[in-house]
């Protein structure tokens, strides 16, 4: 046995041994659970697992029937209408999760916390409301304090394309991005809901709309949603393609219906309606559409689809004095390749305004579409910028091409429409004689889509007043 202690061959096979072993030890600590989110499968003492938490709202009840929720969630939740439900700061949906909404539900924005409802892409809103049970998002002021920008909004984020570079995060400071490649995205339902006093500006071409859409897809169903006394954009979409039906923006602060970003949605009946003292410092318009901010050739375009649009603006009559503020029924601009039929433009300053030789080049060849549209008591119903291919003669051949079927009215007293300006309560349809109630042409391309119903009257409004029951014109006086 002494000689194997002192051999060379002896020591040469302790060395080998010495040095195999470390690389068959394991490590002393590290958590050995598979389910944690630090599993170490080399561990060999159980140690410090961490373990993904899934996040819930906060939910506090107020009293007097009054719940208050902050926070995000990352599960379903839902507002009951049994109760009356405040959101506090900027609350979340998050992918995966639903917040549902019941009919005649009644929620209100914290004004100090700036309460915004987010959905983050692959989260979903489904606020299901009726004509009789309409679903509001309204302020917390008691009536006859409420203003615009008393709470944030309703921004919905989704997956769908948009021509940003990838992940852009959503305007008005809200941490959620949007976009990507599913055109058929679901981000739920907004159906008979009214979204009132909102819109803040955090800082220029930073705000948080009364509804703003990030590339949300077609699967979204948007049906009968009113936006009143937004502090910036009434309905704004940022790329995407999600439809809609039966919008009113009532007396907003900045634009109507503003597009950017490649959005390709389609609207059928859209009314808006300006209180005339109330404008922003950027313009206000009726329409104001961008393919991006710099007006480059990104793909997608932005090339909405609209039919039987009613744009009521500030003018009531020449004599009506508005806030000097406001510009254009219609702002076509940065390469947007916007489509517009069938629809009444009455009241602004300016008509429609085709700004660019990119945008004036798409409508020389046909991907901006305007056809069968009335401009009713505009001061200069058509024009351009100076110093551009275009002058507004060249503006006004094409706006007068045979078989477009356009027409100006000097006067809004023309159109006989009952109502349209009472900032109260308002009744849009037209009657008697009216242009309005006949005209209309389904025939263009654009419009052969299954999305569209042929009807024989331009503008929002025929016989039936689709506002009725659930619609609300005077939210300032509403006790909620």
């Amino acid at each position: 046995m002494t000689f194997w202690k002192n051999t060379p061959i002896t020591l040469l096979l302790l060395g080998t041994v010495a040095t195999m072993l470390p690389a068959c030890k394991k490590k002393e600590e590290g958590c050995t659970d598979p389910a944690a989110i630090n599993y170490d499968p080399d561990a060999d003492k159980d140690c410090c697992c961490e373990y993904a938490t899934t996040k819930e709202f906060t939910v506090t009840d107020l009293g007097g029937g009054v719940t208050q929720v902050e926070g995000e969630t990352d599960v379903n939740f839902t507002f009951t209408s049994d109760r009356k439900w405040l959101m506090k700061g900027f609350l979340y949906v998050n992918s995966g999760a639903t917040l549902t909404v019941q009919p005649g539900t009644i929620t209100k924005g914290d004004k100090d916390t700036k309460g915004t409802l987010i959905v983050r892409r692959g989260g979903k809103l489904n606020a299901d409301g009726t004509s009789s049970q309409p679903i509001v998002f309204t302020s917390n002021q008691p009536a006859g304090s409420r203003s615009y920008g008393d709470w944030g909004g309703i921004v919905l984020c989704g997956r769908a394309p948009n021509n940003q570079p990838s992940d852009p995060v959503i305007e008005g400071g809200p941490d959620a991005s949007y976009g990507g490649s599913d055109a058929n995205d679901n981000s739920g339902v907004l159906r008979y809901v009214r979204i009132e006093f909102c819109g803040i500006a955090f800082q220029p071409n930073q705000e948080i709309n009364g509804l703003t859409m990030g590339a949300v897809g077609r699967n979204t169903t948007l049906d009968y949603v009113q936006v009143s006394y937004s502090g910036d954009d009434s309905f704004e979409w940022f790329g995407g393609n999600v439809n809609a039906k039966h919008l009113i923006a009532f007396r907003g602060w900045d634009d109507d219906f503003d597009q950017d970003f490649g959005w390709q949605g389609k609207v059928q009946w859209a009314v808006s309606l300006r209180d005339p003292a109330i404008a922003d410092q950027s313009s206000s318009n009726g329409f104001e559409c961008d393919n991006d901010a710099a007006g480059n050739s990104a793909s997608p375009y932005s090339q909405g689809t609209w039919s039987n649009v009613s744009i009521f603006g500030p003018k009531v009559d020449p004599g009506t004095t508005i806030n000097t503020l406001y510009a254009r029924a219609l702002h076509l601009r940065r390469n947007t390749q916007t489509r517009v039929f069938n629809s009444v433009f009455a009241g602004y300053p300016t008509g429609l305004y085709i700004d660019g030789n990119s945008t004036q080049a798409n409508a020389t060849n046909g991907d901006l579409m305007f056809r069968n549209n009335i401009i009713a008591g505009m001061t200069t119903p058509l024009n351009v910028p100076g110093s551009q291919n275009w002058d507004q003669a060249a503006l006004t051949a094409w706006f007068n091409t045979a078989g477009w079927n356009n027409s100006v009215l000097a006067t809004n007293t023309e159109l006989l429409v009952t109502d349209g300006f009472n900032l109260t309560s308002p009744n849009f349809r037209p009657y008697g004689a009216s242009p309005l109630l006949s005209g209309a042409d389904f025939s263009w391309s654009p419009l052969t889509d299954s999305f569209f119903t042929p009807v024989s009257y331009r503008g929002a409004f025929g016989g039936e007043d689709w506002t009725a029951g659930w619609a609300n014109f005077d939210p300032q006086s509403t006790a909620y």
